[in-house]
């Protein structure tokens, strides 16, 4: 089979049959419309033919796009969900998702202290149940979420954890070299996982992306391919790049990578977090 893309978002503009959360309007949907036709379009002449779905901010915890995309396209997409971790059962929660064949739950922090995050009775309970179903933890964070995450990986060892978008370094346009430690210790836990992803984003945010090698090369060093997993972000990587910009960078221009590194970067790895 072809390669995998970790992480995109999809939304559709007929609100009438999937309403956007409160909060939110159709001037926030930028483009009007991501559908997965309209992904896929971008997706398969590069050779990406399977494709994990995030859920989009726009739906809040309705996952029903996300879900009805995936039924719509048997096999060409997995599933990460949104769900409220702050409710008294969101372990309840992710196991009805399970059955559906979400493999994965987005987590960030929000209006909580930054240092103590993660640590609170709901996500015990997401940690907990992600032990037992192997439902990943997708934690949107910056460099300085990851001390209260590292305490949880301690507590919880066998929960997987995919970190995005390489932990957001760059984002400012600046690597520095402690926020890339962190990121790189952090391997430590063994089902850490981090997104190769968002190059659109970080650094000089212009392709070939050449910049990102130093960053990414440390940590393909401390994860090894194995645990990475490459992303485009779409729709966002196209807004002004393309999307072969994003997936060229892994498959031609990181020499480091071997070409059983590049298989694990670019399909095994996403494949066997939400696909099997």
């Amino acid at each position: 089979m072809g390669y995998i893309d970790a992480h995109v978002h999809v939304w559709t503009p007929d609100t009438a049959h999937y309403p956007l959360a409160a909060g939110f309007k159709r001037d926030d949907m930028k483009p009007p419309s991501f559908t997965p036709e309209e992904l896929l379009a971008h997706a398969k002449p590069t050779g990406v033919d399977r494709i994990v779905l995030v859920q989009m901010s726009f739906y809040g915890f309705d996952n029903s796009y996300m879900l009805d995309t995936r039924k719509r396209f048997p096999g060409t997409f997995g599933g990460i969900a949104v769900i409220d971790w702050t409710a008294p059962k969101p372990d309840a929660a992710m196991h009805a998702l399970a059955e559906k064949g979400v493999r994965g739950f987005r987590i960030y922090p929000k209006d909580v202290p930054i240092e103590r995050w993660v640590e609170s009775a709901g996500f015990e309970r997401m940690f907990a149940a992600g032990a037992e179903s192997g439902q990943a933890m997708c934690c949107l964070i910056n460099p300085d979420a990851l001390p209260s995450l590292g305490r949880m990986c301690r507590r919880f060892p066998r929960t997987p954890v995919v970190i995005d978008h390489l932990c957001r370094i760059g984002v400012d346009g600046n690597f520095r070299d402690a926020d890339v430690s962190a990121l790189c210790a952090m391997a430590e836990h063994e089902q850490v996982r981090v997104k190769v992803s968002a190059f659109y984003a970080l650094g000089k945010k212009q392709p070939p992306y050449d910049d990102l090698a130093p960053m990414i090369h440390r940590v393909y060093e401390a994860y090894g391919a194995k645990r990475l997993m490459w992303a485009t972000d779409c729709p966002f990587q196209v807004d002004e790049h393309t999307y072969a910009d994003s997936v060229n960078l892994v498959k031609d221009r990181l020499a480091f990578l071997t070409e059983e590194d590049k298989k694990w970067m670019l399909e095994k790895t996403a494949e066997g977090m939400f696909f099997t």
